[in-house]
């Protein structure tokens, strides 16, 4: 079992021609304009869960109108239990994405990062936990020293970080066990920033998203360096939450079977499938069709 600690809030995706914009008064997008419940910690753990995991979502939802959008897709995600909290009012979020891929997001928090999420409650989610997905919002680091004194490991993504003395993430990346992290914004190549984690925090798996070019992985036991190419089976049509979707894959794998490697495999795949679809609902396998796909492509190329 694994429980996931961050933000739920609501998307609206808005797809555009390139950027930079240009202006028009009025426009037809080629794709729909959607309006969806997202955020890290709903798309890790709803990703989780159609892969087939079991999931607990630790997470702040208000009671207000957008709220009740996502109280409704919690529970037919059946992600709605005792660690959903009350917020102030519901997160929003503006997507932009063009057919390349880019994306530019503008997301309101409504004070999210301050907000405070109580400690016994996240506690008892913990009880059974092989896993802690801690995400990089504020209101989730007290909840990292919850997950050390109950002797759960932490996985935590710091998203586009872009030094190791980055001082927002550094109790994210002294507490995790697995941390991820974006290419975008790294000071060096994704290999170098892997054995700098390693010397600095000790984690013992390190991957990095690498986009179109696939991933990394850093295994600190043996301290092996290993990249997956990019796939995209059915092209590109929305690159946001392919982050999370690439955590919530090599989890999944990774807790159940053991291996890092075939974890990223997987993972790139599972990513990759995601970023053909204008959202995540529309791009995530479950953990059968995953494998099964990963399987047929392994086959295609021998």
């Amino acid at each position: 079992m694994i429980v996931v600690a961050g933000v739920t809030n609501v998307e609206l995706t808005v797809p555009v021609d390139g950027f930079p914009i240009r202006y028009a008064p009025v426009r037809y997008p080629q794709w729909e304009i959607g309006a969806r419940v997202a955020g890290v910690g709903y798309g890790v753990a709803a990703a989780l869960a159609v892969l087939g995991a079991e999931v607990r979502l630790a997470t702040l939802v208000a009671i207000d109108p957008l709220g009740g959008m996502v109280q409704a897709v919690l529970r037919k995600r059946g992600l709605w239990g005792a660690g959903v909290a009350s917020a102030a009012a519901t997160p929003a979020s503006v997507v932009l994405h063009d057919p390349a891929g880019q994306r530019m997001i503008s997301t309101d928090l409504k004070g999210l990062p301050d907000a405070e999420y109580p400690r016994s409650r996240f506690a008892g989610l913990l009880a059974g936990a092989e896993l802690a997905v801690v995400t990089n919002i504020g209101f989730a680091r007290p909840l990292l020293a919850v997950a050390a004194e109950h002797g759960v490991p932490v996985a935590a993504d710091v998203q586009a970080v872009e030094s190791l003395d980055d001082a927002y993430n550094a109790a994210w990346m002294r507490a995790a066990t697995v941390l991820f992290c974006s290419h975008e914004r790294l000071p060096c190549s994704p290999e170098d920033w892997v054995t700098g984690v390693w010397d600095r925090y000790g984690c013992e798996l390190v991957v990095v998203g690498c986009g179109p070019a696939g991933a990394v992985l850093g295994v600190r036991d043996g301290r092996e360096v290993y990249r997956v190419p990019g796939v995209a089976p059915r092209g590109v049509v929305n690159t946001v939450g392919a982050g999370d979707a690439l955590a919530a894959a090599f989890l999944y794998v990774l807790t159940h079977t053991g291996d890092p490697y075939l974890a990223l495999e997987q993972a790139v795949l599972f990513a990759g499938y995601r970023v053909g679809a204008s959202a995540g609902e529309d791009g995530w396998l479950t953990g059968n069709e995953l494998a099964e796909l990963h399987y047929a492509q392994r086959t295609s190329r021998t």
